[in-house]
């Protein structure tokens, strides 16, 4: 586990959930690239009610064996 200092996750607008990958390149320098958490990413979308289910006549109907 790294700690990021306060300053350096303020300047890459880091946020809880967020990543950090790490390269060491082949002169040694070290590269770090922000992979923000995306949350939320369904929230513009409504939900679909699917109605009811029968697993078990899904199965019958697929060919699933036991």
């Amino acid at each position: 586990m790294v700690t990021v200092p306060a300053e350096v996750r303020r300047q890459l607008d880091l946020g809880p959930g967020d990543k950090l990958r790490w390269q060491v390149s082949e002169s040694d320098e070290l590269h770090v690239e922000v992979i923000h958490q995306r949350e939320g990413v369904f929230d513009d979308f409504e939900p679909v009610d699917g109605g009811k289910t029968d697993a078990v006549a899904a199965e019958r109907e697929f060919g699933a064996e036991r």
